[in-house]
């Protein structure tokens, strides 16, 4: 099975495509090449461009970024490129070579409490997941290397990770004051030193990537397509600010009733039901009159 899989987003800039990759390619660095010879130190740069309308190539965390010259549109060439970079990469093709890798950027984590006092969110300077995971032991953490390494400490209940920090829910035999720069300083240090958060074949295990996330959706109704997208913009922002997440999970049509699943901080916190009643659970019923009339919440 593959391992890799790449994905075509377009940009503002309507030569520039993104190429994005379901994991880390350059160890959290960035590299762009103007031609040829100076992408010396990137073989897949320098495959990239022998293809005649290869203006710019831009190498990042978990994409590919390529500039095209006007002798095409990217709409005739993006597919087959997107399946010569997937190729490339799960045949062990080398990204950039690592002499070339740039002095290593110190990386710093500090610690944020929640509403949830069983929680704390450990906020990284850099992007490390393309995608959000929640381990609740250490068997359910088999795709992330990093969730396996934290919970071989004693106090850790469950890790939740997010695009640049990671949520920790901790058992009552520690206190927070006696564990924090512990934990600070293992995630900080595991980070700096490169080594795998998730696995590369995570995100469609566990059916995270955009295409799968995207066919799920259109497969659902036109209210329960209305209920995720104003989760999206007015709910996840807030909770993720918190360390946590929400996710919907199903609409009964008949009772009119929204299950949503909380993650993270949000799991098990004693200001959720309130949050959910006087915010969600509120908001639903105000934007979409007459379609919800309860919000119930399980917790990850």
């Amino acid at each position: 099975m593959n391992t890799f899989k790449v994905s075509v987003q377009e940009t503002s800039n309507n030569a520039i495509v993104k190429f994005e990759v379901n994991a880390f390619i350059t160890n959290h660095q960035s590299f762009e090449f103007n031609n040829i010879d100076e992408a010396k130190s990137s073989p897949l740069a320098q495959q990239l461009f022998y293809l005649p309308f290869v203006k710019k190539v831009y190498l990042s965390s978990n994409f590919v970024a390529v500039e095209r010259y006007n002798i095409v549109e990217w709409a005739d060439v993006q597919e087959e490129m997107a399946e010569q970079i997937e190729s490339y990469l799960n045949d062990g093709g080398v990204v950039v070579e690592s002499a070339a890798e740039t002095k290593k950027v110190p990386v710093t984590v500090y610690a944020e409490s929640t509403p949830n006092p069983s929680v704390m969110k450990f906020v990284a300077n850099k992007k490390i997941v393309t995608a959000l995971f929640e381990f609740t032991s250490i068997e359910e953490a088999k795709l992330s290397p990093l969730a396996t390494q934290l919970f071989h400490f004693p106090f850790v209940k469950s890790v939740f990770i997010d695009e640049n920090y990671v949520s920790i829910t901790k058992y009552n035999i520690a206190e927070w004051q006696d564990i924090t720069i512990e934990l600070r300083e293992f995630i900080r240090s595991y980070i700096e030193n490169g080594k795998e958060i998730v696995l590369a074949n995570a995100v469609e295990t566990l059916k995270k990537s955009n295409t799968q996330l995207d066919s799920a959706f259109d497969n659902l109704d036109d209210v329960s397509k209305e209920i995720i997208n104003i989760l999206e913009e007015y709910v996840k922002p807030a909770v993720a600010s918190d360390g946590g997440n929400i996710q919907f999970i199903s609409y009964n049509p008949e009772n009119k009733n929204v299950s949503v699943l909380l993650q993270g901080a949000c799991s098990g916190c004693p200001s959720s039901t309130y949050t959910l009643k006087s915010g969600i659970e509120n908001m639903l019923k105000q934007m979409l009159p007459g379609k919800v009339e309860m919000v119930e919440a399980i917790n990850g």
